[in-house]
This record gives C-alpha cells, structure tokens and sequence, in this order.
C-alpha cells in the first residue's frame, strides 16, 4: 500500500477512535482536536511530498499523539508532582498547560486539576472558584462524567472546608447522581455518613438536593 495513504488512514483513524473515546466519556468529539490532527496529517504528507521521504506510520502515530493531547500530557505530569507534595510546581504546569490552547473538554480538566491542587495547599476559597466556574461551563456538556464527579466532590471538600455545610452536603449527593461507582461517589458517600455523625443529621436532610 502507498506509505502516503497508509499515513492517511492512521490520521483518519486516529480521529475517529480518540472521537469514539470522547463520547464514551460523553465529552462529545472536539471539533479542534479533528482538525488539529488533519493539520498535522496534512503538513506530514506535504512534507514527505516535498522531500520524497517515506514516514514512518508509527513515528507518525507517536508524535500526533504527543501533540495533539500535549494539555492532558501536562495534566498528568502535573498530578504526578502534586501527588509528591511539589503543589506550587503543579499549579505551574497546569497554568502552563492553559497557554498550550486546549480544547474546550481540556481545558476544563485543566481547571478541575487546578481546584484540586488549591485544596491541597489549603486554599478552599480559590478552589471554589475554579470548581464552580467549571461546573458553569459543564452546562455546555463538554466535561466528561469522571471529572464531572470530581469536580462535585472536591467542591464539597472546599465548601465543607470553609463552613458552608448545607451547600457541601448538596455537592456530595450531586457527586453520588453523576457517578455513584466512581472513587469520588464513594467518597463522597462516605462524607456523607461522617457528616451525619458529627452533627446528627437525619439521612433525609443530607440526602435533599
């Protein structure tokens, strides 16, 4: 098969598996991250036009991936510095990983990690405000249903933190609606009873939304 049209296909497949991926985390297929691969796929085929050079498809496939999710790449490296207590160098990344220009879907998980990150330096109030700016844009149904459920959660750790209990308690059994399996469901369960203990609530007012 022609080494042009191999590389054409794997760009073509790449979209459509990553797209399939998307909707499965009910993200939705970013129409940015489509046309950032064809982009790539288009300048790669010119290039070996140009030179008269064969590309390697795997070569190919390693580099649109290091590309095209370079803001979740990021994320990744951030969480890992985060969970080895370097906060202030994950906050850096994550800030970093917004001027990469993510896609939308990106972009909110960038801004999930980053309330995280503020809860583990002590800082609920700024955790707050990134958590409740991104449940406002999640509106748009560009966040999928993991991160969806711990942005509920970590909100309810920040609001509980800061005092404001009623509306905490509202955030852990949101957490429980969208993903009740999920690590953040459980914990969020878990709150939930640990709350009911200290302050001798009934099931009922904790489970009202």
């Amino acid at each position: 098969m022609n080494s042009h049209l191999i590389i054409a296909l794997v760009g073509l497949c790449y979209i459509v598996v990553f797209g399939g991926l998307s909707f499965i985390r009910r993200e939705g297929l970013s129409v940015q991250f489509a046309l950032e691969v064809l982009g790539i796929t288009t300048l790669v085929e010119a290039g070996a036009l140009l030179t008269r050079t064969t590309v390697n498809p795997v070569l190919f496939l390693a580099v649109t991936y290091l590309l095209s999710m370079r803001g979740r790449l990021v994320v990744d490296l951030a969480n890992l510095l985060s969970g080895r207590g370097r906060q202030r160098n994950a906050i850096s990344l994550l800030q970093f990983a917004l001027r990469l220009f993510p896609d939308q879907s990106t972009r909110l998980v960038i801004l999930v990690n980053m309330g995280i990150v503020q809860l583990r330096r002590q800082n609920p109030a700024s955790a707050q405000t990134l958590l409740e700016s991104v449940l406002d844009e999640e509106a748009k149904g560009k966040l999928g249903i993991k991160y969806e459920a711990a942005c509920h959660y970590n909100l309810g750790l920040a609001l509980m933190r800061q005092g404001k209990n009623a509306r905490a308690v509202h955030q852990f059994n949101e957490t429980i609606s969208v993903f009740p399996s999920s690590i953040y469901g459980r914990a969020a369960d878990k709150a939930l009873e640990q709350h009911r203990r200290e302050h001798g609530s009934s099931e009922d007012e904790l489970s009202t939304k």
